[in-house]
């Protein structure tokens, strides 16, 4: 049905009518599905030729760019189980295998991997969980042993892509590995490198951290896959995108589709969540000149003691960094020697607040205009 929704259903001299009307068109907070997919052909094309290949992808954007939408948009048209796993879920490796594990046995038809099991040199322990129907998984601890079921749960992965489709392996946040066991990479790389029934995506936020995995001589995983960026979405596509879907509520869907992009500056996540305020004020109301300031007003109203905490955990020197950037636009150059700017733009971005895309700027555009409102209110 797309994102079109049934208003009502009626019947006319025994004759079935259903009538639609346009749901909201635009979805934020969660992975994106096919009907809310924005463009991206290119780097879908690619990455589906990828894990069509006998080689992995590496895949860096910052947060809120679309990559596990991407992900999921190519896993879903190749047909093929796909184990999904968030390193920043994990705490060590035994745990990462227990989640690996459990992810696995419920894709699996247990009939046809039970026998695979038998070989683990640490027996795992499964439960069927009465509440969700899914396999429970987990691994008596060892100390002597702290890779062993990793290694295990990733052989039982390669051995069944042996019998049928290749399993594809997504591990989201990999940069997070090096903070589960610094040997990790090593062993983790020891054990895939000789597998060839298994396609892994390594997905990163933090591009300097996985530049430094990939791209270095010295890393374990140097130039292990096939490496892509996702920058924001070109200005053009995510115009017209706009234009299209506003365009069946409004005939000021230029006007507001542009207002929208120079707020967001063409981040995915946040121009997803703009235009569906907008749509929705839209849905009950006209066209206004002041209806953007308003609806922007209206977010960070609701968001304003999230971004309260956020502020008050962050260091005094990062705050002069925000606040410079926030209302001047530029790095405080004149405050602070040029290694603390460094020092503290390497923490902002590895925090989340700040993205380099081409100049320094702010991830999160509400929590920019925050700050604006809080200095100049």
């Amino acid at each position: 049905m797309g994102y079109y929704e049934i208003l009502r259903y009626e019947n006319f001299r025994s004759k079935n009518y259903y009538i639609f009307r346009m749901a909201n068109p635009f979805k934020f907070g969660s992975v994106i599905s096919e009907d809310f997919f924005t463009d991206r052909e290119k780097e879908a094309e690619n990455a589906k030729n990828v894990l069509e290949s006998s080689n992995h992808l590496v895949l860096i954007s910052p947060r809120r760019y679309g990559k596990t939408s991407l992900i999921n948009k190519v896993t879903s048209s190749l047909s093929r189980p796909v184990v999904y796993m968030d390193l920043q879920l994990a705490t060590d490796a035994s745990d990462l295998a227990t989640q690996l594990l459990k992810k696995f046995l419920n894709i699996n038809k247990w009939e046809n991997i039970k026998h695979f099991l038998a070989n683990f040199r640490i027996v795992p322990t499964l439960e069927l969980n009465p509440q969700t129907g899914g396999i429970e998984a987990s691994f008596a601890p060892s100390a002597n042993n702290k890779f062993t079921p990793l290694e295990d749960v990733l052989s039982l992965i390669e051995k069944t892509g042996k019998k049928g489709n290749k399993p594809i392996v997504v591990l989201d946040e990999f940069q997070d590995i090096l903070n589960l066991d610094k040997n990790l990479p090593k062993q983790l790389r020891a054990v895939i490198q000789h597998h060839k029934n298994v396609n892994y995506v390594f997905l990163g936020s933090q591009e300097s951290m996985m530049k430094t995995i990939f791209e270095s001589k010295k890393s374990p995983f140097y130039h292990f896959g096939h490496l892509m960026t996702l920058n924001k979405i070109p200005y053009n596509d995510f115009f017209n995108y706009l234009k299209k879907r506003f365009s069946h509520i409004t005939n000021k869907s230029e006007a507001i589709s542009t207002e929208i992009l120079e707020f967001t500056q063409q981040h995915p996540y946040y121009t997803q969540q703009l235009a569906f305020y907008c749509y929705a004020f839209l849905e009950k109301e006209r066209y206004k000149t002041e209806m953007l300031p308003f609806i922007i007003k209206q977010v960070i109203t609701i968001h304003d003691t999230d971004y309260e905490r956020l502020w008050n955990t962050i260091s005094k020197t990062d705050k002069k960094i925000l606040i410079d950037l926030a209302l001047q636009g530029k790095l405080p150059v004149a405050s602070f020697p040029q290694s603390t700017i460094y020092s503290g733009l390497t923490r902002l971005i590895k925090l989340g607040y700040i993205i380099k895309p081409k100049n320094y700027e702010f991830d999160d555009p509400f929590f920019k205009n925050w700050l604006i409102f809080r200095r100049n209110g």
